[in-house]
This record gives structure tokens, sequence and C-alpha cells, in this order.
């Protein structure tokens, strides 16, 4: 178990004073097996009216009104928790999900369903072709196996670059380029996943400790998870090559990507008023922090 202290700070700057909209910000992580949260402060300047509720994930979500106009805008987010990860060596897999493609058992598909469908557009089938790639020669294959071998041969495959245009590349996008963000690569999988009936969704959160991509250190990151019966959502990051890891924490999930955006919202004023955006991520041991092998807390009263 780790104590970690993790600032999240956004900050917007304009060449002119403009109106700020409604901001949603998923910063918060909710208390779980996997994660303790033990303190939360949020500072917005301007000041903003902050209205807090759960969206239909169940992610805690800060909904930010400002009045006035303003030529800046900074988001800073502190939060302490003890960390304990996920073993990734899960639970033993039901028979009827050891092998993919994979239908799901009659009292879990309609909960499944929205997460197996596929979320965006692949004309030409690509992803379809790029994913029966990975199954064998009778198009079947260990679900554990074609899930790893999909991680490790996105982070073979494909470059890891960053962007600054809004929302996440479309996977078919992804897959002609050969490159994008960690959003787009975690889509890519997400995608890749459902053509042979997995239930994925995506997940926003932090990269913590060393080793793996150095240009997820520092920003917010991106992955995964797939429902299995008999294990649940299993985490895999394809990024960094990660599954099961206890570098990973979450903070939302979400069926698509656009819907688990940290900060997300408008502004009014003139084209191009925006003139720089920046964000940073620092996560450090707190100060008291606890290094064991105990097991998960028990439930809060």
């Amino acid at each position: 178990m780790r104590r970690l202290r993790i600032r999240h700070r956004s900050s917007f700057a304009y060449v002119e004073p403009v109106t700020l909209g409604q901001h949603r910000l998923m910063l918060r992580p909710r208390d779980s097996h996997v994660s303790r949260l033990l303190d939360a402060r949020l500072a917005i300047a301007p000041e903003a009216l902050l209205r807090w509720e759960y969206d239909v994930f169940g992610n805690s979500v800060a909904v930010a009104s400002f009045t006035g106009s303003t030529r800046r805008l900074t988001i800073d987010s502190t939060i302490l928790i003890d960390h304990y990860g996920l073993p990734a060596d899960g639970p033993e897999l039901d028979a009827a999900a050891r092998s993919v493609p994979l239908v799901y058992p009659a009292a879990e598909a309609p909960d499944l369903a929205p997460f197996v469908a596929r979320s965006h557009p692949d004309p030409e089938r690509q992803v379809e072709f790029w994913a029966r790639s990975l199954l064998g020669a009778d198009g079947t294959r260990d679900t554990l196996a074609f899930l790893h071998a999909t991680s490790a041969a996105i982070g073979a495959r494909f470059r890891y670059a960053m962007r600054f245009d809004a929302g996440t590349q479309p996977p078919a996008t992804t897959l002609a380029l050969g490159s994008g963000t960690c959003r787009d690569l975690a889509l890519l999988m997400m995608e890749t996943v459902r053509c042979v009936g997995l239930a994925a969704r995506f997940v926003s959160g932090y990269l913590h400790g060393t080793g793996g991509d150095a240009a997820a250190h520092g920003l917010p990151h991106a992955w995964l998870e797939v429902y299995l019966p008999g294990a649940g959502w299993l985490e895999f990051d394809p990024t960094n090559g990660l599954a099961g890891s206890d570098r990973l924490i979450r903070v939302a999930v979400a069926r698509d990507a656009d819907q688990a955006m940290p900060v997300k919202g408008s502004f009014l004023g003139t084209p191009g008023a925006c003139c720089e955006a920046i964000v940073s991520v620092e996560i450090e041991p707190a100060a008291d922090e606890i290094e064991s092998e105990a097991s998960p807390p028990p439930a809060l009263v």
C-alpha cells in the first residue's frame, strides 16, 4: 500500500477577457477496495459556484459555474489517497470466458451490452481486420493471451505522440497513422477487443512510479478495463505495457473517452482567444507514506 499526494493543476490564459461557461471536473476518485480517499481539495480561480453530482457511471463530478469575465482560469486539485492497486494475477476466469470470441452470460449481457457495442466508425473495417489478425488461424484464442498480445502489439507498433487537438482520435485514424496519445491508444484497444465480443470501458486517472513511457509522466493518464466473468474488470495500459498494475490510479470510468475528460468546459469569446493551456500532475509519497503488504481496507462506515 502507498499513501500518495496527487496535485493536478490546469491553467488557461486568454488574450482578452472571456466569459466562462459551465465546467465539469472529474478529479476526485471514489473510495474502493483499490484506493481509499483520505482528503480532497479543489481551488478554482476566478471564484466559482460548485455543486457535486454522480454521473451515469457513478463518477464524482464537480460542476463549476462562473460569473463575470476573466483572462485566466486555474483549476488546482489535490488529493491524498491510500492506494493498493489491483493484483496482476486476478481470480481464475469462468470456463466460458477463457477463449474469444466471447458471449457473456444472460444475467450479465444486458448490463454489458453498451460496453461491447462499438462506438466509432470503421468504414473500411480496418480495426476489425486488426483484431482478427491477433486471433489464431481458427479465429479463436485464449482470452488473456489475446488481451496481453493486443496490448503488446499496440505498444510495439504505435508511437506515443502528444496532440493538442480537442477530443480523442478515432481508432481507425490511430491505426492508419500508427501514433496517438494515451487516450487514443486506449480507445484503439477498446474498439479492438469489442470486435471479439469483450466489454471494455475507458479509464482516466494517473500513472505513478518509474519505468514505461516517460511521456506519460507529469500528465493525466488513460487506459482501459475489460470485463471477464470470474475476474471482473481487469486493467490494461497499452501505452506502457501494464496489466493489473498498482501504478495505475483510477479516477473515472466511462463507456467512451469523451465521457471521462478530467476538465471539460467552454468559454464565450473570439476564436483563438485561448492562447495558453498548461496541465501538470505531481505525484509524491505523503510524509507518512506506509509501505506494506496489508490487505485492502474494510469498507468505510
